[in-house]
């Protein structure tokens, strides 16, 4: 796992901007601390930084095939044995053992359509010096960030925002449409709170040349006839779980596995351990990790989002499984530190995010990062088998309106100043209205049938998204790797076409994920309801934080933004009756304060 960036000008010669390129480098080092490298032409500039997981010597970047072809790639191909082998059935000669020059010869063999031929997460350019063009490149799901920005004669790229903002002539800007963006709670991918900056689309790839820009999906959901039993049905997906659990255990660095104790995790977790014994023998053990607040065994309350407490099962999941487990345990006040909040937002490159919930998971990553380099975790288990309220609620069935904000909605996000004018109610419908336009239906659907494959593919394509480019940030920050074996691709396509009868056939959610874990999980696991990523309940936290969104509205900015008179009842209720979605209104406005602070942004509103 690595961070990419670099600039193309028809414009400008890049040979005589070296100082640019290495300074959008050096802002990507947390995402690849152990090397970095720069590459300079005439019309491109490319700059790598790498976090060594594969062939440690030979996959030193950027990589180039000798002059012509310049190669800064990110991620993980996990085919890329495969693809290596056909490649030399087709003439081509390998030096490294690195997956990423097999991304290289495989741009060689078949141009943009390479794409198509790669199995797993990443995020790469390549520029091709002989036809002087720019190609980029993201996964099909996401799981890798990839940001663009136009410049004078062309266009630059970054794994983060920050590395875009090291180029002269792209500065933070912030206008309405990037408020909107940020503060719908929709998740669109394209644009971002940014002005001027995009997003190349999951499954998508742009090619910049003497023409100008194209863009295009190489991949995307498309409805289909389920033709499987329900127990050909079951045997198919666990036969998709174990195999990309087994294609993501390749690493050449220590690795582990994230355990909370719920059925995704511990399923995926058994598979892996399985794997590395059949490897290894029948003594290797897996390291797990959990997290956990020192005050939550004692303070634990339920919430809309949380039904228990989760070491309790994760420690008996360890246990059943027989990993090397070990519970990261935080004191919630060290939450409150500025320093540790700081480093969120600043990898963020974002006001939104969760608060607590963010500055824990910072920091079990890098705990975790003291012993092990890559980590395989359950995200993405919830959108792709049904696991989440909203497919169940007859409530966010019928609504219309993204289901998420039925749970989080205005109660969760900041509100902004209404002097801004900025019309939110309008904005959320209509993109409403234009994700369901672009959600596949078969003919003969019926009415539950049609309304599960929309609720699936909103979570899918958007609710996931903000899921992934959270834990990207905030492992990559640590210089930590994770994995996401159920972001397959063939298995979210098998998934997308069940039938919902299938999805649910036990009466309840992600049934046939749970058929799978049958024998995998202990049975207290196996049944155990929904429960999201844990948040604390310390009244003294709440305290802190109520202290620190004071703090933030007394500086101008933040009260030019914010509705002071939304967030006031927050401040004044005592901190023990502190109700989850007013605390996470509080944690946005100390978010923003810091996020002000450190970009500078000029407000363009």
């Amino acid at each position: 796992m690595c961070g990419i960036t670099g600039w193309v000008s028809f414009h400008h010669d890049a040979r005589t901007r070296a100082p640019v390129i290495e300074a959008m480098t050096a802002t990507l080092t947390p995402r690849g601390p152990d090397a970095g490298g720069v590459w300079l032409g005439e019309r491109a500039a490319i700059g790598h930084r790498r976090l060594s997981v594969i062939d440690l010597v030979g996959g030193v970047q950027p990589m180039t095939d000798g002059s012509d072809v310049v190669l800064s790639y990110s991620g993980e191909v996990y085919n890329h044995h495969q693809l290596r082998s056909e490649l030399r059935g087709l003439g081509h000669e390998f030096r490294t053992r690195s997956d990423t020059e097999v991304v290289l010869r495989a741009y060689a063999e078949w141009g943009e359509a390479m794409a198509e031929h790669l199995d797993g997460m990443f995020a790469f350019a390549v520029w091709d010096e002989r036809e002087q063009r720019l190609l980029l490149v993201r996964d099909r799901l996401g799981v890798k960030p990839l940001y663009w920005a136009a410049v004078d004669g062309g266009l630059a790229f970054a794994s983060e925002p920050k590395a875009l903002f090291a180029h002269p002539e792209i500065r933070p800007r912030v206008d309405a449409d990037g408020l909107r963006e940020a503060y719908s709670l929709v998740f669109t991918t394209g644009p971002t709170v940014w002005s001027g900056v995009r997003e190349v689309e999951p499954g998508g790839l742009l090619v910049l040349d003497r023409d100008g820009i194209r863009e295009r999906r190489y991949w995307q959901l498309e409805a289909g006839a389920h033709g499987d039993d329900q127990d050909t049905t079951v045997e198919r997906i666990r036969e998709l779980v174990g195999t990309a659990a087994r294609s993501q255990l390749e690493a050449d660095v220590p690795l582990c596995s994230l355990l909370s104790g719920g059925l995704d995790s511990t399923v995926l977790t058994a598979l892996l351990a399985d794997e590395l014994r059949l490897r290894e023998g029948p003594d290797a053990r897996i390291r797990s990790y959990a997290v956990d607040y020192s005050d939550q065994a004692a303070r634990f309350t339920g919430d809309v989002l949380r039904t228990g407490h989760d070491t309790p099962y994760a420690t008996e999941a360890g246990a059943f499984i027989g990993t090397d487990h070990s519970t990261v345990v935080l004191d919630p006040l060290t939450l409150l530190d500025p320093e540790h909040r700081k480093a969120v937002v600043v990898a963020r490159d974002s006001p939104i995010g969760v608060g607590d919930m963010d500055t824990s998971l910072y920091l079990l990553f890098g705990e975790i990062r003291r012993h092990s380099t890559v980590a395989l975790s359950g995200e993405a288990a919830d959108e792709v088998f049904g696991g989440y309220p909203w497919f169940h609620s007859p409530k966010a069935l019928a609504a219309n309106t993204f289901p998420w904000l039925l749970v989080t909605g205005d109660e969760a996000a900041m509100p902004l100043n209404p002097e801004l004018d900025l019309r939110m109610g309008e904005f959320r419908a209509d993109t409403y209205r234009t994700a369901l336009a672009a959600v596949p239906h078969l003919d003969d659907e019926t009415p539950t049938e049609h309304r599960q494959r929309e609720m699936q593919h909103v979570s899918l394509t958007r609710w996931l998204r903000q899921l992934l480019h959270r834990k990207d940030r905030l492992s990559m920050a640590q210089g930590l790797e994770v994995r996401v074996p159920y972001c397959d691709h063939r298995l979210v396509e098998y998934a997308f076409n069940t039938p919902w009868a299938l999805k649910s056939h036990d009466g309840r959610e992600k049934s046939l994920l749970r058929a799978t874990g049958t024998g995998l999980a202990p049975e207290s696991v196996l049944w155990r309801p929904k429960n999201h990523y844990p948040a604390t309940h310390h009244p003294d936290y709440n305290r802190g934080l109520q202290n620190l969104a004071r703090d933030a509205l007394a500086t101008e900015q933040v009260r030019a933004l914010a509705d002071e008179t939304r967030i006031k009842p927050c401040l004044d209720t005592p901190p023990d009756q502190l109700q989850w979605g007013h605390r996470l209104r509080l944690e946005r406005v100390v978010d923003l304060a810091l996020w002000l602070d450190h970009h500078q942004p000029e407000l363009a509103l």
